[in-house]
């Protein structure tokens, strides 16, 4: 019931398994034929009992365990936040999975790819990156420096104006990104255009400037998904750190 399971459980070579993922899930190409089970907070829990699963997968924000254990349905919840739950989920659901020698494979495959990124990176690190904001969602919720996001963009050598105490994903005042001034903005391609007509954030060096990144939703998924393609969401963030911010 979350991309980034479904991207871990067929990364796993265990594609076949699944019976039915959530309405976003569209990677790899074959599930998206798989009947589709609601999202994050419209879980279509008829339609899962209906499918008798012997297990879903759930993010920790999905509150329907109670109600699935009361219809007999079997649950595991993953939470996913930081760049250790990536490879901490890999490992649990192989473990669940029956798969732990390739999860031990896989989870080393992330950490080798994540590494060769960011020592690509390295010099930019060592002469001390730009200042950056990467939104999550317009509320605003930001990617904070405990997310895994942000501990992707330290490795890159950026410095998030979103510190640790404000948690992973935050919602924030916008004022507060007006007042840290990042030189960079990570921001979906629908917000981008409509940056200056927030109130203040005319006057923030990335808006006035153009030093935006965004993504299409195929690439954006591979940064904000907190699954196995996450080395390929690094090096698309790396590429456009060299580009706006050289």
């Amino acid at each position: 019931m979350l991309p980034s399971i479904t991207e871990t459980v067929c990364a796993l070579d265990a594609c076949d398994r699944l019976i039915a993922t959530d309405r976003f899930s569209d990677w790899p190409v074959q599930v998206r034929a798989l009947p589709k089970a609601g999202g994050l907070v419209d879980a279509e829990i008829e339609m899962i009992v209906r499918l008798k699963p012997d297990l879903v997968f759930l993010g920790r924000s999905q509150q329907i365990t109670s109600r699935l254990s009361e219809l007999g349905i079997s649950s595991f919840v993953l939470e996913t936040r930081s760049y250790a739950d990536i490879e901490r989920s890999v490992t649990v659901i192989g473990q669940v999975l029956g798969l732990q020698d390739r999860a031990a494979r896989l989870k080393d495959s992330i950490a080798h790819a994540v590494r060769e990124v960011a020592w690509q990176a390295a010099p930019r690190s060592q002469r001390g990156g730009p200042t950056v904001y990467f939104e999550v969602d317009p509320g605003p919720y930001a990617a904070g420096t405990s997310s895994f996001i942000g501990e992707l963009l330290a490795m890159l050598g950026a410095h998030n104006i979103v510190t640790a105490d404000l948690g992973p994903f935050p919602k924030l005042n916008p004022e507060y990104v007006v007042r840290y001034d990042p030189q960079v903005i990570f921001i979906s391609p629908a917000e981008a255009p409509h940056l200056k007509e927030r109130p203040g954030w005319d006057r923030i060096r990335a808006v006035r400037e153009r030093r935006l990144c965004s993504f299409a939703p195929d690439v954006r998924d591979t940064i904000v998904r907190p699954g196995p393609r996450v080395a390929e969401g690094m090096r698309s963030m790396a590429d456009c750190l060299k580009r706006e911010a050289p």
